[in-house]
């Protein structure tokens, strides 16, 4: 499954360090963040449920940056 969050990233550099951040969480198969846009694409590993994937994920991000926010 494939799901697209809006997410507030303050530079480049911050969203491709928070993009292999997701990428190394459990239950992501892959992710994109999108500074220009700011945009996140997860896509969750089979029988993964996104909400409690997300959690993990906005966790692994604010050690990155700890304003991030990603609007589940």
């Amino acid at each position: 499954m494939k799901k697209t969050y809006k997410i507030e990233v303050d530079c480049a550099n911050c969203a491709n360090l928070m993009e292999d951040a997701t990428r190394k969480t459990a239950g992501v198969q892959t992710a994109t963040v999108n500074f220009m846009t700011q945009k996140m694409i997860v896509e969750f590993s089979e029988g993964q449920e996104p909400k409690t994937v997300m959690q993990d994920v906005l966790k692994a991000c604010k050690k990155v940056e700890p304003d991030c926010e990603i609007f589940l």
